[in-house]
């Protein structure tokens, strides 16, 4: 019972990172039905940002306490990801917005690869450590009794960080609903979405609004990526790949182009995979261990493209007039 509870916590966790992140694909996509493969990297780039302004804040002043240092960071981060965006949006998108789907798509590729680079030029290639900002003592919650055969009880817990993890996830998913659905941005948000000739004749500027779903969508990869960081103490050029991979995965679980179904396949997708890591040496009698928990995330997206391909709350994608 300790395992399953310490499991789900952990999945809880990961699932908050991946609906994060999956938040912004889902934006993209139910406004411009673009996938927006560049978005992993935007996650890796604030979570370098991030770093670099942290070691050249606590170099300056060791003093400092380290959840300053952590807000720092993420103050740096946040319009970083935002203006690097913004910039993606207006350079490689919007040219190609009345192009075949194809060809957005191979931008958003080479995007991501440009921006690999252009971090692996900034930062270097080897992995780097992400300055510790706050204590590394877990949490107790519950401590199960020693049994018999036992030395020591048995513990669940969770770190500050992944504390944080949760707390700020849950924050901001729950501002992002509450302005999508009433305020004057999240209305313009949704009337582009449903026709940006219809919305453009009712003053609305479809433009502006496309830009600002990549912005805010940016603002939260940023926080993921620094959240990652933190929680890992590591960052590298190459961190934002696999993560947004999965959080395209949990945007697809849930319903892609659906802000409800984004944070649901998040979060179902960290508790399969963390479950799934906690128990797959056993179910394989050894032959697969917990580094093989990457296997998870594709194996619920084949399930879902074959079985559900709407996702699990359903695709929600606006007929254009």
């Amino acid at each position: 019972m300790d395992i399953l509870i310490q499991q789900i916590i952990n999945g809880l966790v990961l699932g908050s990172i991946y609906a994060l992140v999956a938040l912004g694909y889902t934006m993209v996509y139910g406004v411009l039905g673009l996938i927006n493969f560049a978005h992993g990297e935007v996650m890796m780039v604030g979570a370098m940002v991030a770093l670099s302004a942290v070691t050249a804040l606590a170099g300056a002043n060791p003093e400092l306490p380290g959840w300053l240092l952590l807000s720092v960071g993420l103050a740096c981060a946040i319009p970083v990801c935002m203006a690097l965006s913004f910039t993606v949006e207006k350079l490689a998108y919007r040219p190609l917005r009345n192009a075949p789907r194809l060809a957005p798509l191979i931008s958003a590729i080479g995007v991501s690869i440009v921006i690999q680079t252009l971090a692996m030029i900034i930062w270097g290639r080897n992995y780097l450590i992400f300055p510790t900002t706050l204590p590394t003592e877990p949490l107790i919650l519950y401590t199960f009794p020693a049994l018999a055969d036992e030395e020591s009880a048995r513990h669940i817990s969770i770190t500050p960080v992944q504390l944080l993890i949760v707390v700020v996830a849950s924050s901001l998913m729950l501002a992002l609903t509450t302005l999508v659905n009433r305020s004057r941005l999240g209305k313009a948000i949704r009337a582009t979405a449903e026709s940006p000739k219809i919305a453009s004749l009712m003053g609305i500027n479809p433009d502006w609004i496309i830009s600002a779903t990549f912005i805010i969508g940016a603002g939260l990869a940023g926080v993921a990526g620094v959240l990652v960081a933190a929680n890992y103490s590591v960052a590298h050029f190459y961190m934002g790949f696999l993560p947004g991979l999965k959080a395209f995965t949990a945007a697809v679980l849930g319903g892609i182009g659906n802000i409800y179904g984004a944070m649901l396949g998040g979060l179902v997708l960290g508790l399969v995979e963390s479950l799934g890591a906690g128990y797959l040496g056993e179910l394989t009698g050894g032959f697969l261990g917990s580094n093989y928990q990457d296997i998870f995330a594709f194996a619920v997206l084949i399930l879902v493209l074959t079985l559900r391909p709407s996702g699990l709350l359903g695709e929600r994608v606006s007929d254009r007039a």
